[in-house]
């Protein structure tokens, strides 16, 4: 088991500029589906405000070295609202400049429809394929454990990170799910917290055409900690993810009731709004109804990049610190410390070819 350090402040929201950052998410969001004329707008912007708060008030990464070995890990497995990951990391800096934004769902751009493995730009892992992503955190989640069980040491935690990930009504319909909740739950992995963005839409209409079951009741008997709340209450959000960070013999799903197409006056909570643009005078009249800027189209101010862009400064910290106790762990145990760098350099240890069975052969 990992470890709990410390036990975690409740942050100081600002609702005024905290809005402020959730809508330049949204707006983000309509401009770059409306510009590649494709795309998934209502996740992004149903989700936009869980998914701000657990990136710039919760997780801990580094901008500037998407690599860290103990960053907090994000995983979008509702992977068709991309646009939720590459705002937030354009906003908070990461290598996704607003040219590779405009350039959503082209050739050869950065920000493909669904996530490709990019971890240098932050991208964690491939997801799209429904379920997949909710699998790879269950993955991530086991690695970070079988790691903390294999280098820490008492005062020395080297790792001792969270996975999180945004799922969908689809991912939980989808098989592979079901298995590695079951899995992760069996496991006790703690320190893996989903949200589910539960929006009772799918692209086929409302999701009881063809999901109806109890969710939470399902999780929970897989041996998961279950926390319910309004996904677009910000300090409802702070609170669950505080506490779902202390849960630490079991998973966390954090089940966020959201609007599609938050915003949207014609187009909010209604299928259209899933796979394909909410069209030129809808984006309009959302933008108009959130208080945004109609012109020009990719608008951010600068006080959210200000605030978003603290990560820089803030994660560097982070780093520095682990990196300080990286360097008394490893004058303290020098041949973990070689194999952990060996390990993250995929390197196999000297003399492995002896640990291969070799057999006679069959007589004739």
């Amino acid at each position: 088991m990992i470890v709990a350090q410390g036990t975690p402040k409740l942050p100081a929201l600002n609702p005024e500029l905290d809005q402020l950052c959730v809508n330049a998410i949204r707006a983000l969001t309509m401009d770059a589906v409306e510009q590649a004329r494709s795309g998934h707008p209502g996740m992004p912007m149903g989700m936009a405000d869980a998914a701000y708060v657990l990136w710039r008030y919760f997780m801990r990464h580094n901008p500037r070295n998407p690599l860290w070995p103990n960053r907090d890990r994000l995983v979008l497995s509702a992977g068709h609202g991309s646009m939720l990951l590459y705002a937030l990391l354009h906003l908070s800096g990461y290598d996704m400049p607003m040219e590779e934004i405009q350039r959503f769902r082209q050739w050869g751009s950065a920000t493909p429809g669904h996530p490709e493995y990019d971890p240098h730009r932050g991208v964690e892992t491939t997801t799209g394929p429904l379920g997949q992503g909710f699998a790879n955190a269950v993955g991530m989640a086991l690695a970070a454990h079988l790691l903390a069980e294999r280098f820490n040491r008492p005062g020395f935690p080297i790792v001792d990170h969270f996975v999180y990930a945004i799922a969908s009504d689809g991912d939980l319909m989808e098989g592979i799910s079901h298995e590695a909740a079951s899995l992760a739950g069996h496991w006790g992995l703690g320190r893996l917290i989903v949200l589910y963005d539960d929006n009772d839409v799918s692209i086929d209409g409302p999701t009881d055409l063809a999901f109806t079951e109890d969710v939470a009741g399902r999780f929970r008997a897989y041996g998961w900690h279950v926390l319910d709340l309004d996904g677009h209450d910000r300090a409802a959000v702070a609170q669950a993810l505080a506490e779902a960070q202390q849960v630490e013999d079991r998973p966390s799903l954090l089940i966020c009731h959201t609007h599609i197409a938050y915003g949207s006056p014609n187009k909010q909570d209604r299928a259209e709004a899933h796979g394909a643009p909410l069209g030129a005078e809808e984006v309009r009249r959302t933008k108009e109804r959130l208080g945004w800027p109609v012109e020009p189209p990719f608008y951010v101010p600068e006080a959210v990049y200000a605030h978003m862009r603290g990560l820089i400064e803030e994660g560097a910290r982070w780093e520095a610190e682990w990196r300080a106790r990286w360097e008394g762990y490893a004058a303290a145990y020098p041949e973990l410390a070689a194999e952990w760098e060996r390990w993250w350099r995929g390197e196999l240890p000297e003399g492995w070819e002896e640990a291969i069975p070799t057999f006679p052969p069959s007589p004739d």
